[in-house]
């Protein structure tokens, strides 16, 4: 069984987790259902990074240890992700003894060989990020990645000698074109930090304390990145006794971060790797942001949108729908209440919803609920209907190899639509009326057919619709799997349900968008 590693970022724990980060879980969960109805042996990764300076000001500001802070927020990320259906393998999180160990021993190997030095830093310090900018590096004077204000900061701290792997991690790029995804993210690392030559990378803080210590100079903690990048590592046991997973699993075969972290994925998270002699991951996809209409979501601005409240009211496969669809691959995407409410109308009522309901109301007028074998006299109609279901399969199989999974969802929605007007093309009261017998049961073949192969397309995404669909069809087993797709002629001597269950029930507009608006904080 071929094996697949793969990892969320390790999210920061400074405030409660909106959609932008449920995004994130919820493409990894799908790549990861995806990959296991193909057959791989699939672990998956996700977790919290628990350190810095910003998380020891946040629990202060709230009256206690940043250890208590972490842990509630920890409790509430395990809760979301349960309410998301989540199927992650392990939670790291950088406050564990199995982390803070393994950083410690990294720390003083590379110290070791020479990698990591002792000297001083002044720069421009932006806390948002945690992370120190040249002069030339900021924007308008604020942090380039952020926009926030930065402060000048002067202190004794460990630097990486990142000069002397920028050759070598240059070379791999031009080895592996696609190590970086999209390729506009590779391009923008390329020449806009490894071609004019990259800076040594500040590797501990003495200003605060909330981190792990480096071991042979304890006034020293190790700087945020060093400490988490190294956790999809750690959580594999690299270091410690039994590492087992670290020898099955490692390299990983796909990192998913955002857009705002792929230049310490991309650039420091490989030298790092080079530097303890481990093979490098094989892809790194940096996704783009969940924007609202009036930029980034901002509590001061009140349009900070959460999972639970939208989960809770429209359900988990309807919010999943509209979050995978509306984000390219590797671009942004924008969150309105018009837009969540008219995909719900539109895409999931009328197009999924509605042509379940009618090919289910039709076999049971026409057939008394039966759907025979695949038909001997099939129409030119038919077989171009079978054609373009077959075409459908092979693109959404690309798209999700490749992880554009908002095309995948695309491709999907456009076999719905050429099932509905198939069904205007044939007419089938009409073909009942003139006892055309013959060829409207090839019709209701060719329908049962298109929606046992719409659910099982759906299913890494929207399990209880795919499930509802197959159920109320009564495809057998056998029928559910992803290697059944190539089929078009299994079907036999099926009985669909007698009272077809509303899969999506349509929302009142006016009154949705104004609810989705009052979750907005």
């Amino acid at each position: 069984m071929p094996k697949f590693y793969l990892t969320t970022p390790i999210y920061y724990p400074s405030g409660k987790f909106h959609i932008g980060t449920a995004y994130t879980t919820a493409l990894a969960d799908t790549i990861k259902k995806y990959k296991q109805l193909r057959g791989y042996e699939v672990y998956f990764l996700t977790g919290m990074d628990e350190h810095g300076q910003k998380i020891q000001q946040v629990a202060e500001k709230a009256g206690k240890t940043p250890q208590q802070h972490v842990d509630e927020m920890a409790e509430g990320a395990k809760k979301l992700w349960e309410l998301m259906e989540i199927d992650y393998d392990d939670f790291i999180r950088t406050t564990e003894t199995r982390h803070e160990k393994a950083v410690e021993e990294i720390f003083d190997r590379l110290m070791e060989q020479g990698d990591i030095y002792l000297s001083e830093y002044e720069g421009w310090y932006c806390m948002p990020c945690e992370t120190y900018f040249t002069e030339t590096q900021l924007v308008d004077g604020k942090c380039p990645d952020c926009g926030r204000e930065v402060k000048k900061m002067k202190e004794e701290s460990y630097f990486f000698n990142m000069k002397k792997y920028a050759d070598r991690l240059i070379k791999f790029y031009e080895e592996n074109p696609n190590f970086i995804l999209p390729e506009s993210r590779k391009n923008e690392l390329f020449n806009n930090f490894l071609k004019p030559g990259l800076e040594d990378l500040c590797v501990s803080r003495t200003s605060f304390d909330w981190g792990v210590k480096v071991r042979k100079d304890p006034k020293h903690v190790v700087y945020v990145w060093l400490d988490a990048l190294t956790n999809y590592i750690t959580a594999l046991g690299y270091l410690s006794e039994d590492d087992t997973l670290m020898q099955k699993y490692w390299p990983a075969d796909l990192h998913l971060v955002g857009k705002d972290i792929i230049r310490f994925h991309g650039i420091y998270w490989p030298i790092f790797l080079m530097a303890l002699n481990l093979p490098l991951p094989k892809q790194i996809y940096a996704h783009g942001f969940i924007m609202m209409k009036d930029g980034k979501m901002s509590k001061s601005k009140g349009n900070v949108i959460y999972p639970e409240p939208l989960i809770e009211r429209y359900g988990l496969d309807a919010f999943k729908y509209f979050i995978l669809r509306e984000m390219s691959y590797g671009q942004d995407g924008t969150f309105t209440p018009e837009g969540f409410v008219e995909r719900f109308n539109f895409d999931l009522c009328n197009d999924l919803g509605n042509l379940l309901n009618r090919t289910i109301g039709m076999i049971n007028k026409y057939f008394n609920g039966k759907v025979e074998n695949y038909p001997n006299n099939c129409s030119n109609l038919d077989k171009e209907v079978e054609n373009f279901s077959n075409g459908i399969i092979h693109q959404v199989e690309e798209d999700l190899d490749t992880y554009h999974i908002s095309n995948a969802i695309s491709e999907t929605w456009s076999l719905i639509s050429r099932t509905n007007k198939y069904i205007d093309e044939t007419a089938p009261w009409v073909l009942y009326k003139e006892e055309k017998l013959d060829e409207l049961k090839s019709v209701m073949y060719h329908l049962v057919e298109n929606l046992r192969r719409i659910a099982i397309l759906i299913a890494p995404y929207m399990k209880y619709t795919s499930k509802k669909i197959l159920e109320q069809l009564s495809i057998p087993e056998n029928l559910q799997t992803w290697d059944s797709l190539s089929s078009y002629k299994e079907i036999k001597n099926l009985k669909v349900t007698e009272k077809p269950e509303v899969l999506f029930a349509r929302l009142e507009a006016d009154i949705e968008i104004e609810n989705i608006k009052n979750m907005m904080k």
